[in-house]
Formats: C-alpha cells, structure tokens, sequence
C-alpha cells in the first residue's frame, strides 16, 4: 500500500517532465531559463523552469486515485491541494513570464497558508515555549504566525534551489522524515502526503539530476515548500506527541540559510533583503570547494560541477534530519540540536568565505591552461 503513492506519483511526473522536456522547442520561448550570465546563474545551456507541473499533475493524479478508492483523507487532500494553487501559480507565472516580484510571490504564500489555516485548522499554536505559547492560543495571533512561518518556508525552498538535484533531494529527505512520525504516530494524511511528494519529487528528479535537462522553478520551488510547511503545522496541531521543535529542525537548513542570507545582505551589505547575490551557502561551496573543471566553458564540464556541488549540502542537511527522527518527541534535545546545525553551518560558512576549508572536502580536476584566477 505504502508504495503504491510513491509508484504512482513517480510514474506521473516522470512522464509529464519527460514531455516537457522533450517539446521545449514548443513552449521554451516562454518556460525555459535564457539567463546564463545572472549573478544567481550557474547552468551552461537554456533550460525549461517548469519541473514543478510535473509535481503538481502527480499529486492531482493521486488525489483522483483516492477519490476513486473511497479513501478517507480525500477531502482534507482535496482542501490542501486547493490552499496551495495561489503559491503554486504565482510561482509559475514567475517562471513563465519574469514580472511577478519576489514580495508578491511572498504575499500569495502568505494567502495560501491562510487557507491551509481556514479549510484545515494548519496553524501554530503552541511552540513549548510558554510565553509564545500563551500569546499564540490566540488564533488571530496563531494565524499571523503561521502565514509568516509558512510564507518563509516556502521562500527557503526556493532560496536553496540553485544547483541540480539540490532542493529536491533536500526536500525528499526533510518529506521522509515528517511523513516517517506522521506514520508512528498513525497520522495517515500526514504520510500518505509525504509518500506522494516523495515519488513526484523523485520522478522530476530523474531529468533534473544530474544534467539539469529540467529546472524545479518557483512554481516547483513554492508549491514544495508551502506542502512541507503545511505538512509540518499539521503534525504538529494535530498530535500533541510531536515536539513543534522537530520539524524546526527537519527544516532548519533551508530556514536559517533564509535568516542568514537577510543578515548577510541587510546588516552586512546595507542591502535590499530580495537582493540576489552569489554568496549563499551552497555557492560558496560550488566556488570554493568543488574545484573540478575550474575555468572550463565547456557546457558538458559546467553541468558535472553543477550536479558535484549538491552533495555536500545533502549532507549538511541530514545532520539534521536524522537526530530530528531520534528524538521527536524530546523538546530539549531538539533546540540543542538546532543550535548545534547553527554553529555548524556559520563554521562552514566563515571557513569557506577565508578560503580555510578542509583540504579532504575539496574536489580537483588539474586542467592545462586553468588557474583559480579563471574562476567566477
């Protein structure tokens, strides 16, 4: 049973993402990224932006298959599928069109966390903190939490979605831990859910990993973090068991590069807190630590050191996820963990910006003719 969801929803986005990718002469002039020169642009030929249809027509597949089957989480399905369309399409006309700026994007999520609020009872009312606990018992206070809280998730998926393979791996993990405690504590909309994102997820990866013959988009970037959101106020409201701390750290990685990335470009930089820059996490470790092809203008060298970058952060992002399995229902041991993937992350962050890092995590490939001056 349990793999008839991830089956399912694999299948469907594969095929949707092949077609995609195989008429992107038809419709590229519109979907496809045509920017290779950006400040945020690491890929080496146009590339189709859309990957997140193919997610959104898995789980449109799956909900019909339920309905069919008489499934009881048809209806609270049907009502998360509806709360995430103005995130989803906000982001597709991003990826379409150019001209939807990023706060709007950011309010449309907010919009669609308000509905997840309304239709499914997804807020935040308690955080085992009892100060925060006592103000936000209060649901107008709880539903303004929760549109920040949501709005943000969503945003850091699509912050750290910058490399093939690596929001969407990421978002595989952080799904299967969340739909692994929905499945202890017996929530099934939960993990039928997180099955669901899984296999579509993984169906997209297939063409996005590691060629990059597909890009997930805003709309895939937006639609995946608002679920993972929604997923996570849910386990929560609806299981007093689960620590609200373990799906902080579930998301911790995505989150606090959000966080970070403000500090960095409003205090450090007294700059705009939407102005892109190349100084995120995961190019850092393109630039600095994935040395293979340095230089190197051949598309087919650009795309392998692309593709190298994203396992290091799929690493950084399991040292949280796995001791948030461990220990989901003890709130200390969680916020030491979250403080510990912080410590970890600015340490990482500081060597990398001083060109101090370990010389066992660099990746070499000597070229005739190429020097570290020839780098971006």
């Amino acid at each position: 049973m349990l793999m008839q969801y991830i089956a399912l929803s694999f299948f469907v986005s594969l095929i949707v993402t092949l077609l995609i990718v195989r008429f992107q002469n038809v419709h590229g002039k519109y979907t496809a990224d045509h920017d290779l020169t950006g400040v945020q642009k690491f890929h080496a030929q146009v590339v189709p932006r859309v990957g997140g249809i193919g997610i959104m027509c898995a789980m449109i597949v799956l909900l019909g298959y339920l309905l069919v089957s008489g499934n009881a989480d048809t209806w609270s399905f049907t009502l998360l599928l509806l709360a995430s369309l103005p995130a989803f399409l906000g982001g597709i006309v991003e990826d379409c069109t150019k001209k939807v700026h990023s706060l709007l994007r950011l309010c449309l999520t907010m919009i669609a966390a308000a509905l997840g609020f309304w239709f499914l009872g997804a807020g935040i009312f308690r955080l085992d903190i009892p100060l925060l606990n006592m103000l936000i018992a209060w649901w107008p206070i709880s539903l303004v939490f929760t549109m920040i809280a949501v709005g943000g998730v969503a945003n850091a998926i699509n912050i750290i979605d910058g490399y093939n393979g690596l929001s969407g791996m990421v978002s595989v993990f952080m799904l299967a831990a969340l739909g692994y405690i929905g499945f202890l504590v017996g929530d099934t909309l939960i993990w039928r859910i997180s099955l669901a994102m899984i296999g579509a997820i993984l169906g997209f990866f297939v063409w996005n990993y590691p060629r990059g013959l597909i890009f997930l988009g805003d709309g895939g970037a937006y639609f995946i973090g608002f679920i993972l959101a929604e997923l996570s106020v849910l386990l929560v409201a609806r299981n007093q068991t689960v620590s609200p701390w373990f799906p902080l750290l579930v998301l911790i990685y995505p989150i606090f590069e959000t966080i970070f990335s403000i500090y960095r470009r409003v205090v450090l930089r007294g700059s705009a807190a939407d102005m892109p820059d190349a100084a995120h996490l995961h190019q850092l470790v393109y630039k600095r630590l994935v040395r293979w092809a340095v230089g190197s203008k051949l598309p087919k060298e650009k795309t392998a050191r692309n593709a190298m970058t994203s396992p290091y952060l799929w690493f950084l992002c399991s040292t949280s996820v796995i001791p948030a399995m461990l220990f989901w229902q003890n709130t200390l041991i969680l916020q030491i963990c979250v403080g510990i993937f912080i410590i970890l992350y600015v340490t990482l962050y500081r060597r990398l910006v001083h060109f101090n890092a370990p010389r066992w995590l660099l990746i070499k490939k000597p070229r005739q003719n190429t020097s570290d001056q020839d780098q971006e």
